[in-house]
């Protein structure tokens, strides 16, 4: 027997019973990409035959961590960058709801990093839904995990000497075994990619390109965005874990990125304990020439 008598409910699903009562207007900036995450995952909903009380939404922090209190049904909101293990813990605990973990590419891919590599090695049976904006958007615009090399900001104002990471590529090897992408300016893909991935028994992996037009002014480069099953520009396996694994590269070390920038001198800062003639630097000079 059931531990929820609505679970198995066999009824046609309205997604308007995903719109909560008491807050259903959303407040997220206006354009901001994480509304068409909430409209995907509602209208995917019916589309599974799932009713509010089969289901369970666990969030991390973040702009993306209001998404459970804009969508009807159970849900948790964690700390920062947990949403997977208390989700995994739920699932195990009543295998019969569907859980869905939710959170940002700062929640995700930075200080639950771990969760996320872990919980596709033990290949959860949950889909994680990570809002891909490439910014750290609630606490006003730091770079992510997920800014691209050369992005400036508050916490990299000379821009960033590291590349992104590769999400989907670490899903590939962490042992996920379903893993896509896909972008808020594509509603109609996005919601049939929520469906197969809640659909899929084992750990469901997508990763959600969302634009931030308050902190990532670089937002427009989501527009036009590429379906690679559709675009007759691709020749793409879907189901090919190696053509997959290909895509990954080599690239510069770290130091030699910030050489590149000037964030690091050419010189190693041992010699100049050697060198009588050397002009020192203080970090402290640069601060307020910095906020002048």
């Amino acid at each position: 027997m059931s531990a929820f008598s609505a679970i198995g409910d066999d009824r046609e699903i309205d997604r308007d019973e995903f719109t909560p009562g008491i807050e259903p207007q959303a407040t997220w900036c206006p354009g901001c990409g994480d509304f068409g995450v909430l409209k995907a995952l509602k209208q995917a909903m019916p589309e599974v035959g799932k009713n509010p009380d089969e289901v369970a939404l666990f969030t991390g922090i973040g702009c993306s961590g209001k998404l459970n209190s804009y969508f009807n049904s159970y849900g948790f909101h964690t700390i920062h960058g947990r949403s997977l293990p208390v989700a995994r813990a739920a699932k195990l605990a009543n295998p019969e709801i569907e859980v869905i973990a939710a959170g940002g590419d700062g929640d995700g891919y930075g200080i639950g990093g771990n969760h996320t590599i872990h919980t596709a090695r033990e290949n959860h049976d949950m889909t994680y839904i990570v809002f891909n904006n490439e910014i750290f958007g609630l606490t006003k615009g730091q770079t992510s995990p997920t800014s691209p090399k050369g992005h400036k900001s508050k916490t990299q104002p000379h821009g960033s000497a590291k590349s992104p990471i590769r999400p989907l590529s670490q899903q590939l090897n962490a042992g996920a075994t379903y893993i896509a992408r896909t972008a808020a300016v594509n509603p109609n893909q996005a919601k049939e990619i929520i469906a197969e991935a809640i659909e899929h028994d084992g750990f469901a992996h997508i990763d959600f390109l969302t634009q931030c037009p308050t902190w990532n002014k670089d937002a427009k480069h989501y527009v036009p965005y590429t379906d690679v099953q559709q675009s007759d520009e691709f020749d793409f396996d879907v189901s090919d874990r190696a053509e997959a694994a290909e895509m990954m590269r080599e690239r510069p070390s770290y130091g030699a990125e910030k050489r590149a920038i000037g964030e690091m001198p050419e010189e190693p800062l041992a010699e100049r304990y050697f060198d009588e003639d050397a002009e020192w630097e203080r970090t402290y000079d640069k601060l307020l020439e910095h906020h002048k």
